[in-house]
């Protein structure tokens, strides 16, 4: 038997070892690919999702915790009672009626085999994004914080909660001092 090489028939030079080399890298990729190489959730990421889910599997029945059905009833009716973040969570994942989708049982059946709040958000955090950048709304401690320092938004929503607007209010100033007008009427009643 004498030395055959094979001739690439493109370059006309003998084939290289390279050809092997590419076949073992495209299956280490494909085998790596396979795997979840997600970190998880960061510190305070998908808050409004982990404290409700939380809130869910307090609420439940202990002999009714490994029923995924028992779950999505109990998470829609949860659901009828929720306001703002909490409301938009769960017209993200359809625990409302006028849901467009549901993803709900991506939900009831992890935590029917009992997976932490924190490993089902991030599984719905797959499916929808819009999940884990829902934030709860904070407050704003009038009796101790300088509005000075606060951003014209919050400003803004300090009046919206207390029902009142700023009329041709332009400058941060402006509503400040409309506010502290007004913190006198307001701070009483939270007394």
């Amino acid at each position: 038997m004498g030395n055959t090489k094979q001739i690439d028939s493109y370059t006309n030079r003998p084939r290289e070892r390279w050809f092997g080399t590419l076949k073992t890298s495209l299956v280490f990729f494909l085998v790596l690919g396979m795997f979840d190489y997600t970190e998880g959730l960061r510190e305070g990421e998908c808050e409004v999702c982990v404290e409700l889910l939380k809130r869910l599997e307090k609420s439940l029945d202990p002999e009714m915790k490994d029923k995924p059905a028992h779950i999505e009833k109990k998470f829609k009716e949860m659901c009828k009672d929720t306001k703002k973040s909490e409301q938009r969570f769960c017209y993200y994942i359809g625990g409302l009626e006028e849901s467009a989708t549901s993803i709900v049982p991506e939900m009831s059946k992890p935590m029917s085999w009992g997976l932490p709040a924190e490993k089902i958000c991030e599984r719905l955090k797959k499916k929808d994004s819009q999940i884990c950048e829902l934030r709860y709304e904070k407050t704003i401690d009038l009796k101790n914080v300088e509005l000075k320092k606060l951003r014209v938004r919050d400003l803004k929503k300090i009046l919206s909660d207390w029902d009142e607007v700023c009329e041709g209010c332009i400058e941060k100033a402006e509503f400040i001092k409309k506010i502290e007008e007004l913190k006198p009427k307001y701070m009483r009643e939270e007394l």
